[in-house]
């Protein structure tokens, strides 16, 4: 068989903890399966894992590497302008759902572009409907009483693949009185963009999100649940591309040292749970997957001590364990080599090569490196 040029990746998370960790996983299963992989990091964090995990830590492999984004204006132009370095031209992008922005760069290189947001998918449909909340007039709020008058109690029964909406579930930027809201309207722009992939992936399994994943299909590019990924990743027998990590924690504080240790729980902690998509994981988690339980807004010890015995002695908790079992058995169905996330993961890699190569002798080679691949990892599951 004549020498295949891989396909290259240009994998851009935007640039915190939370969204870094699951690209990477992607990114490696990606390298896994035949593609070179570039891994664009931001210079500050690019610094921080280098002072946190050492100097070796980003050196990846020869086609595994870590450009720091203050490249940016030129970073796919120096990459498809670098022949002797024996790095394949970019063939596709995959990028974090709310660095939107890169469709344009993908569109003026006429190469495919793959949209992954990390959020939970019910998190994306919350955000999708912002539009349609805006124009229905339930957000931006009247003013600030409406925030605990009631009103955010309205159920929202219109909304294609959910039950039982409370305005209040929806992502946190809702809750605002300015129409100018900088989050309200980034959120609102950058779904609307997303409907340009040519797919969007995300970290779930179809048995989890099933209803919404089926509502998403009806309103963007293909949809693809890929997750567990860290259960897929698992999968991965090159010792090498196993050690490739990426941790921010700062280096006098390691994520293995967490007892008695309250500088684990920041003062924006508290924040950063509590806004988000965090009230919609939160009506999920509790009412729809069976495995949690919501607490009120104002915080007593006493709900606290309540909640905590019904967790671990009352017939609640036992529940809240079956039902935590079943969903791990299906994830890991999901991961499997004949699973929905496995299967999923497969088209996504086929849509990569068909939007990035001409139909050819190249491409069908391709395919047969690609598809060998597939065949260990079964084999190697």
């Amino acid at each position: 068989m004549a020498a295949v040029e891989k396909p290259h990746a240009v994998c851009i998370p935007y640039p915190a903890q939370g969204h870094i960790n699951p690209m990477l996983k992607l990114a490696k299963l990606l390298h896994y399966r035949g593609f070179h992989i570039t891994f664009v990091n931001t210079e500050f964090n690019h610094q921080r894992l280098l002072k946190s995990r050492g100097p070796d830590s980003l050196k990846g492999l020869p086609d595994f590497q870590f450009p720091t984004a203050f490249l940016r204006p030129t970073l796919l132009t120096q990459l498809n302008d670098t022949p002797s370095s024996n790095v394949p031209p970019v063939s596709c992008i995959v990028s974090d759902g709310i660095m939107a922005f890169s469709l344009k760069v993908a569109e003026e290189l006429s190469i495919p572009e793959i949209l992954f947001w990390t959020t939970s998918a019910c998190g994306f449909l919350g955000y999708a409907h912002y539009p349609h909340l805006i124009e229905r007039g339930l957000t931006p709020l009247k003013d600030e009483s409406y925030l605990t008058n009631g009103y955010l109690d309205t159920v929202i029964n219109w909304v294609p693949g959910m039950r039982e909406i409370r305005l209040r579930d929806f992502p946190s930027f809702i809750r605002t009185t300015v129409p100018s809201d900088l989050m309200l309207n980034f959120f609102k722009d950058v779904v609307e963009r997303s409907s340009k992939a040519s797919a969007i992936i995300f970290n779930t399994f179809e048995a989890l999100e099933r209803d919404v994943l089926n509502a998403l299909s009806s309103m963007f590019p293909p949809i693809y649940a890929i997750g567990p990924l860290s259960l897929l990743q698992d999968q991965i027998s090159d010792n090498e591309l196993k050690k490739i990590e990426s941790n921010l924690w700062k280096e006098e504080t390691g994520p293995d040292l967490v007892i008695g240790d309250e500088a684990m729980l920041p003062p924006e902690y508290v924040m950063v749970t509590k806004e988000r998509e965090q009230q919609m994981n939160c009506h999920y988690v509790c009412k729809e997957w069976g495995i949690g339980m919501e607490i009120n807004n104002i915080v007593k010890r006493e709900e606290v001590e309540m909640l905590v015995k019904e967790l671990m002695e009352g017939e609640k908790g036992k529940e809240m364990k079956n039902k935590a079992m079943e969903w791990k058995k299906m994830a890991e169905e999901a991961t499997r080599p004949v699973g929905s996330s496995q299967l999923n993961l497969d088209k996504v890699i086929n849509e990569l090569v068909e939007k990035a190569f001409p139909s050819g002798q190249d491409d069908a080679n391709l395919r047969t490196l690609l598809f060998c691949a597939s065949c260990n990892n079964a084999v190697e599951a």
